[in-house]
């Protein structure tokens, strides 16, 4: 077994993904990238320093592919997997009755079933590499709290929050350790998007008019090697995400109200 230890990373073609390879690779560690965007991980492969990279195309709702991405990355990285960072996800927002069928089932497939795959996928290549090792999933602020016009993104994120803690539990006797990231809105590619095909606004302008703050993908990728590195379950990036995680449990009346307030102007706008 290789001593370099290895980072896989979903989601490694753009955003949060690339800034978490990005920062792994400049520490030394052996980068594996898996996303569907090929171009995109060729992309983030040229901006990672030395040549102990990798990348994999495939889908995380293929529960196969996972398995057959895994043992590529293991062999490319010297016989070892020490962290995967479970974080390829797509935003979905709008009201409820807005969002097509298509639209949830995509969602909730890629940000829900995807990490419960890559989980399960990757727990016999952590135990490898335990004590130590890590399971690195990336759930959201959203999944602190449901703010309106997000139910169904909402829903993944908290799914993606309870298995976290879940499986902290259950891996403990392996040796495994399981966290998770709770980023606010962060500076990634995503924010140029419509939240649904209804929409024609960026999520950005509706971030800018909600006067919330974007974080600096930097950010999350330094929370990340925090996460892999320290004790603590969930890991809150981001000014917003700190809000919301404080009044939840410090203010849960006047958080609420405020949800009520934001989805009233929301559908005056």
């Amino acid at each position: 077994m290789s001593e370099r230890k290895a980072i896989f990373v979903t989601g490694g073609g753009s955003g949060i993904g690339r800034a978490i390879a990005r920062h792994f690779g400049e520490r030394g560690w052996f980068v594996g990238l898996g996303d569907v965007d090929a171009q995109g991980m060729e992309d983030t492969l040229g901006l990672i320093p030395g040549g102990f990279k990798y990348a994999h195309k495939f889908d995380v709702r293929d529960r196969d592919a996972w398995d057959v991405a895994l043992q590529a990355f293991e062999t490319a990285a010297g016989g070892r997997i020490d962290v995967l960072a479970n974080n390829a996800g797509i935003p979905l927002a709008g009201p409820l009755h807005e969002n097509t069928q298509e639209e949830i089932d995509r969602c909730i497939d890629i940000n829900l079933r995807g990490v419960f795959y890559g989980a399960q996928a990757s727990m016999p290549f952590l135990a490898k590499t335990a004590p130590g090792s890590c399971l690195l999933n990336t759930a959201s602020a959203a999944g602190l709290y449901g703010g309106p016009g997000s139910s169904v993104y909402t829903a993944t994120k908290f799914g993606v929050y309870g298995m976290t803690e879940s499986l902290d539990a259950e891996w403990a006797q392996l040796g495994i350790k399981v966290r998770s990231l709770c980023p606010s809105f962060i500076e990634t590619p995503l924010l140029e998007k419509a939240p649904n095909q209804s929409s024609n606004v960026s999520i950005r302008s509706k971030v800018a008019q909600a006067g919330l703050e974007i974080t600096p993908a930097q950010d999350v990728a330094q929370a990340a090697w925090d996460a892999v590195h320290g004790e603590k379950l969930h890991w809150v990036v981001g000014k917003t995400a700190r809000k919301i995680a404080f009044a939840k449990r410090w203010m849960p009346g006047k958080l609420r109200q405020q949800m009520r307030q934001m989805a009233a102007a929301i559908q005056r706008d």
